[in-house]
């Protein structure tokens, strides 16, 4: 791998990403990647192509879509990144993915619009985008106020407006799930005890889950369709009076 491009990156989303890779890492973040993993990989078997693009700021391995023939994942020059890259610069031209997953991505980055941006510009028309965010209506999002490590500062973007960014982005949102329903406590004793809710709560859906995942897809811009020129309405022809000639004039 080569470093020598972040020679000079900049050194607050590094220790952004390092902070959030720490916390993903603990028993907490385990506990949400796990649940997440579940998710994915129910949504992941659907899909099928060339490329599937990952970013996120987690150590663990990402889920993988079985049918997709190459799988990359992107991010800080760190272990288990395949292409280093910023958040804002990724090495792919237009249309080169067929599905991206923003893991967290949009949680734990400087510019959350210009990240959105650059996974859209990535995806191929009909390709899809799916974004993994904290659910701010959650005990989990009420917790990252409180927090004393790398969780504190993640974003928690409502996925409500996660949504019509990606309208605004020419996406088309065909999903929307909710997952890990058991509160963010440290015991490990009580996650046992509460571990019916992952079950009840993924049942019926319930938004006060502890992260959403967004399933979208980029819209296929056709050519407009052009209007026919109306032409100038002509006027009706009208019959002109004709004169009579007897039979006796034209005999003179």
């Amino acid at each position: 791998m080569n470093e020598q491009p972040f020679a000079q990156a900049d050194g607050d989303w590094l220790d952004l990403t390092q902070a959030a890779r720490e916390w993903l890492a603990s028993p907490l973040g385990e506990l949400l990647l796990e649940e997440e993993r579940r998710a994915l990989d129910e949504e992941l078997v659907r899909y099928f192509g060339g490329y599937l693009v990952h970013y996120g700021p987690a150590a663990a391995q990402p889920p993988k879509a079985p049918q997709i023939r190459c799988n990359v994942r992107l991010g800080a020059p760190l272990v288990g990144v395949d292409i280093a890259c910023e958040e804002q610069a990724w090495p792919l031209g237009e249309h080169a993915a067929d599905v991206v997953v923003l893991q967290h991505g949009l949680d734990f980055c400087l510019s959350p619009h210009g990240l959105l941006r650059e996974a859209a510009h990535s995806v191929r028309p009909g390709g899809h985008l799916l974004i993994v965010g904290i659910n701010p209506w959650s005990a989990w999002g009420l917790r990252h106020y409180f927090a004393r490590d790398g969780f504190r500062q993640a974003r928690c973007i409502s996925p409500a407006r996660m949504s019509d960014w990606l309208s605004l982005l020419g996406f088309a949102l065909e999903k929307r799930r909710f997952g890990c329903y058991r509160p963010p406590l440290a015991s490990a004793a009580w996650q046992s005890r509460l571990a019916r809710l992952e079950t009840w709560g993924g049942a019926w859906q319930m938004p006060g889950a502890g992260f959403y995942l967004l399933v979208a897809r980029k819209l296929v811009v056709g050519l407009r369709p052009l209007r026919p020129v109306q032409r100038a309405t002509m006027g009706k022809l009208l019959p002109m009076p004709v004169a009579k000639v007897s039979r006796r004039d034209s005999e003179q």
